[in-house]
C-alpha cells in the first residue's frame, strides 16, 4: 500500500524502460515490510546534475545508475568507496548524514555470486567484449584467483584502455576477435563469460547470434562454464549453444539479482533479503 509517507528508490539511465529492477526490489520491499517503492527515471545526459540535486530535496532514499551514466556520477558524490573507486564506475547510491551523495559498486559481487561454488583458483578463463561491464568481471576473476585471464574485443583502442587499467594487478593476455590465436583458447578455458551486448533482445531482434559468430565457438568443449551476463532473453543463444555441448551455464539473471541484493543492503544499512525472493519475482514475470 503506497501512503503518503512512502519514500522511493529510483533508477536513472536512459533508456531504463527495459529494466527488470522494479519488478524484483519491490517484490524485496514488500517482503521486508519497508515503507518503500522503487521506479525507473530516464534521464538524458544534460539533466543527469539537476535530476540528482532535486532528488536530495524530496523523500529520495537512494539510487541505482544505469547506462550512461555510472561514470558521469562521480562529480556529483561526496563519498565513493574503494571499490567503485577502483572500477571507475558507480551503480548505487544513498543519501547520506549530510543529505549529499554517497556512492558505491554493487556490479563486482553481482558477478561473482553464482561463481562461489566452483572452485576456479589457477584456472583459465576468457573474457569477451571491453567495455564497462568487462571491468566488473575482470576485477572478479582477480578476486577469485583465476591464474590466467585473457579478453577479446573486436575493438583494439577500448582494449587496450581495459588492459591499462588492471597493468599493476595481474598480467592480462589481450587479442582481437580476428586473431586465429584467441579462437584456439576457446579449446582450454576453464571458463567463458560474455560481456558483450551480442544475444540481447532488442527492436532489431538480432538474438540468434553468436559472439564473435558461430566459426570462433567451433572449439568449445563440455568442461567449460559458460556465463553470460545478458538476462533478456533467458536463455540466451549463446547459452543453449553452450548447453548443447555439455556444458554449465551461467545466465546473466543471477548477477542482476546479486547485485540487487547488494544494493539493497547498501540502501537499508544492512537488511538482507533472500535470493529466491528477487529471483523467483523476475522468473514470474519473464
Amino acid at each position: 500500500m503506497i501512503s503518503s509517507k512512502t519514500s522511493f528508490i529510483a533508477l536513472i539511465g536512459n533508456p531504463v524502460s527495459h529494466s527488470l529492477s522494479p519488478i524484483m526490489q519491490n517484490a524485496a520491499f514488500q517482503y521486508l515490510g519497508l515503507d518503500l517503492i522503487y521506479i525507473a527515471i530516464p534521464c538524458k545526459d544534460e539533466d543527469l546534475e539537476l535530476v540528482l540535486n532535486s532528488l536530495k530535496k524530496i523523500n529520495c532514499k537512494g539510487l541505482n545508475i544505469t547506462i550512461p551514466h555510472k561514470e558521469k556520477v562521480f562529480n556529483l558524490c561526496s563519498e565513493i568507496s574503494p571499490i567503485a573507486n577502483k572500477l571507475k564506475a558507480i551503480n548505487t547510491l544513498k543519501l547520506n548524514s549530510k543529505k549529499e551523495w554517497s556512492a558505491t559498486n554493487t556490479d563486482l559481487e553481482g558477478f561473482i555470486y553464482p561463481l562461489k561454488n566452483f572452485n576456479l583458483a589457477r584456472k583459465n578463463s576468457i573474457v569477451l567484449g571491453s567495455g564497462g561491464a568487462a571491468k566488473s568481471v575482470i576485477q572478479g576473476l582477480i578476486n577469485l584467483n583465476l591464474s590466467k585471464i585473457s579478453v577479446i574485443s573486436r575493438n583494439k583502442s577500448s582494449l587496450d584502455k581495459l588492459i591499462k587499467n588492471f597493468e599493476n594487478q595481474i598480467e592480462l593476455q589481450s587479442f582481437l576477435s580476428n586473431d586465429n590465436q584467441a579462437q584456439n583458447l576457446i579449446e582450454e578455458a576453464d571458463l567463458v563469460v560474455n560481456a558483450t551486448p551480442v544475444g540481447m533482445k532488442t527492436a532489431k531482434n538480432e538474438m540468434n547470434l553468436l559472439p564473435y559468430g558461430d566459426y570462433f565457438w567451433r572449439s568449445l568443449n563440455s568442461k567449460t562454464i559458460v556465463y553470460d551476463l545478458i538476462y533478456n532473453p533467458s536463455p540466451t543463444h549463446l547459452l543453449k549453444f553452450s548447453a548443447n555441448k555439455g556444458c554449465m551455464t551461467i545466465d546473466g539473471l543471477q548477477m542482476l539479482v546479486a547485485q540487487g541484493l547488494k544494493s539493497l543492503s547498501f540502501w537499508t544499512n544492512g537488511l538482507e533479503v533472500p535470493f529466491h525472493i528477487m529471483n523467483d519475482a523476475l522468473k514470474n514475470h519473464l
